[in-house]
């Protein structure tokens, strides 16, 4: 049985503010971005120690298509996605989230 996946806020406004962006660039770029990041977080989900550790207990995810990486952390009852960030946006925005 796979765990939960919640986000925290900070995470869905990483989500929004990239989703945002794509589609300021191309609309409908924002799209794919949201699939891909649904994308690694099945796979997250459905394999959480995928991943390597980053920081103490989080773990990185980088996207496939989208130089954003998804932040996690696996606790006993769930998955929580701490962030998705861009990978040259400095780690001290996520580490103040854990």
């Amino acid at each position: 049985m796979s765990l939960p996946v919640i986000y925290l806020p900070e995470a869905r406004d990483d989500i929004d503010a990239a989703y945002a962006v794509y589609e300021a660039r191309q609309p409908g770029l924002g799209d794919p971005f949201l699939q891909a990041v649904d994308d690694r977080v099945s796979q997250i989900q459905a394999n959480p120690a995928m991943y390597g550790s980053v920081n103490g207990d989080v773990r990185a995810a980088p996207l496939r298509r989208f130089p954003y990486v998804v932040y996690y952390r696996v606790q006993a009852t769930q998955i929580e996605i701490i962030a998705v960030q861009h990978g040259r946006r400095s780690s001290s925005n996520w580490q103040s989230r854990v």
